[in-house]
């Protein structure tokens, strides 16, 4: 029983860490399809509750499924109402005023809040891997952001623009949270019931803001479902969660910057969006950000360990 609650090894992370990317980037351009036909708040809510329904499901077939401790409630509340429901509303109602490019690169500024807070709350030492890393990282969204093309004058693009930095600060509270929590109930165990926190929070946000929109039933929204649910939802917040608690929040944080280069990778090849110059330029810096920390992390493994 304590086997199923211990962390995973930092080799088994990067590799649940790579995928996660690769599944939520891809994801980018398959929300973009689904808001085509859902309403942001219902897509939301849908995708939590198919996520839950599943996890639910997956932790009884894996004997995991119980009643979280109360010592483990602080760490359901948090990552159900900050991460699940809070940066996914905010994410997914940020995409009506945002493009889905744009809104990808807002939605990991993650970075810029988590450095601060794991040296401040964690205590976590900054190595010069870290943050050359860092900004390699940040360099790369300031390009990709390109304030120059960006109009200030628009209230309702500013609002949204907005709404997704705000979001990014909140995923890093919960970043921060998860690696100070003392966990009693594994991943697993917790996932299902942190998914119920976001659908209660985000069932009444979509019967008031959005009370006069219903999701348009076809072929392609109920395949987007799939996807979002069991899959982008259901499995990679689990995986996220085993993530989070094997490595360093600023690995986790800077790491999860190659998200939106997929994304917009996927955007490309799918949806014909053209890659301009400040998108390449962009790609390459956090491509140079995400190799530089994996050579870093792999360094520090294969180091020995000192007395």
């Amino acid at each position: 029983m304590a086997s199923s609650n211990a962390a995973v090894s930092g080799r088994t992370a990067a590799a649940l860490f790579a995928l996660v990317i690769v599944l939520w980037g891809i994801n980018w351009p398959v929300m973009k399809l689904g808001l085509a036909d859902i309403p942001p708040l219902h897509f939301a809510l849908l995708r939590m509750l198919l996520g839950a329904l599943t996890m639910f499901a997956v932790a009884a077939l894996a004997g995991e499924l119980r009643v979280p401790a109360r010592a483990d409630w602080p760490i359901v509340l948090s990552v159900g109402v900050l991460q699940m429901a809070g940066f996914m509303a905010l994410g997914f109602f940020g995409l009506r005023y945002v493009g889905s490019g744009r809104a990808a690169i807002l939605a990991y500024t993650t970075p810029l809040w988590v450095l601060p807070l794991s040296v401040w709350v964690l205590g976590e030492r900054l190595t010069g891997g870290k943050l050359l890393a860092f900004a390699l990282g940040l360099a790369g969204v300031a390009v990709l952001f390109n304030p120059a093309g960006f109009d200030w004058s628009d209230r309702a693009v500013l609002f949204g623009n907005g709404l997704l930095l705000l979001g990014a600060a909140l995923w890093a509270l919960q970043i921060v949270h998860v690696r100070r929590h003392r966990w009693v109930g594994s991943p697993l165990s917790l996932v299902p019931w942190q998914q119920t926190v976001a659908v209660a929070v985000l069932l009444p946000l979509a019967l008031v803001f959005e009370h006069d929109a219903a999701p348009r039933w076809t072929a392609q929204s109920l395949a987007i479902l799939a996807y979002n649910g069991p899959l982008a939802t259901g499995f990679c917040f689990w995986a996220m969660l085993t993530v989070t608690r094997a490595l360093p929040a600023v690995t986790t944080s800077v790491g999860s910057l190659a998200t939106p280069v997929v994304g917009m990778l996927a955007g490309a090849l799918w949806l014909g969006e053209p890659l301009s110059w400040t998108n390449t330029g962009g790609l390459l810096l956090i491509g140079a950000a995400v190799a530089t920390l994996a050579l870093g992390e792999a360094w520090a493994r294969r180091a020995p360990k000192s007395a």
